[in-house]
């Protein structure tokens, strides 16, 4: 059973607030780096996922001949399907990736013994977040223009999205520990993303899959986030709770064994900077 020894532990990562202003200048300036030099600077955050999208739904849509369920509802109606999958999978990959290199582009933090290096895994949180931001604002305005309006269970589209933050700070813990002892570790989940987003309910809606195949789609966590985002905004409707409260218990489950494992390993990572 959990005690205060516990959370006491793992307090400084799991509500890091006294180190709010640290996670915020450092985000800050890694966003800055990220766009720099680069001629469009944020332009790149909105023009990158809408090639994405351009791509996929002339590939998906006008080769492949792809529907959206029983019935065709035109191309721009799926259009905004893929983009809503896109969304959450584009945030997730690019944090998972970035993950790996959290404490080996840090070194001289890690010989510093003050510094919380649990709050990296924030930090790149609330970098990877801009994008999801203006993912977000995108899809809004494209369900405007597409389909003249935007319903009221919009307003759920930010709830729907939170599972996201445990699930990805556990796994930017226990990725960035392991990628500290095994550089392999990027190259693999590299890899692991390019295949996922083929996997996952993107470029099809999981009903469409058979009995079998559905129980296994939902084993994946993106798949619930991704149903949930294309219900709330693009079907109008309210969310499954259930499902939803699903999605943030797998989200604290891995947030937390994520935590165990980097503060277990955490101690000999100047021994292999």
């Amino acid at each position: 059973m959990l005690n205060s020894n516990f959370f006491a532990n793992f307090k400084p990562y799991l509500w890091p607030w006294q180190h709010a202003d640290l996670i915020q200048q450092m985000a800050a300036r890694d966003i800055n780096a990220r766009f720099r030099q680069s001629w469009l600077g944020l332009a790149w955050l909105v023009l990158t996922p809408l090639l994405m999208l351009g791509v996929y739904t002339l590939v998906f849509r006008e080769v492949f001949q792809a529907r959206w369920g029983a019935h065709d509802e035109g191309v721009w109606a799926y259009a905004l399907r893929l983009y809503a999958g896109l969304a959450v999978f584009n945030f997730f990959a690019e944090y998972v990736n970035r993950s790996p290199a959290f404490v080996i582009e840090q070194p001289h933090l890690v010989k510093k013994v003050v510094f919380p290096l649990e709050v990296m895994a924030w930090v790149n949180l609330a970098s990877v977040l801009v994008s999801l931001g203006v993912a977000a604002l995108v899809l809004l305005l494209l369900r405007l223009a597409g389909l003249g309006s935007i319903p009221w269970s919009a307003v759920w589209l930010p709830i729907m999205w939170l599972p996201l933050v445990p699930l990805c700070l556990g796994l930017g813990w226990a990725f960035s520990a392991l990628g500290t002892y095994v550089r392999d570790v990027g190259q693999v989940l590299s890899m692991v993303m390019s295949a996922l987003v083929f996997v996952s309910p993107v470029f099809f809606p999981v009903e469409i899959l058979p009995k079998v195949a559905q129980e296994w789609m939902w084993l994946n966590p993106l798949a619930p986030l991704m149903t949930q985002t294309r219900t709330v905004l693009l079907a109008g409707l309210s969310p499954n709770w259930e499902t939803w409260c699903y999605s943030m218990l797998t989200g604290l489950v891995v947030a937390i064994l994520g935590a165990m494992l980097f503060k277990r390993l955490r101690a000999g990572f100047a021994d292999v900077l």
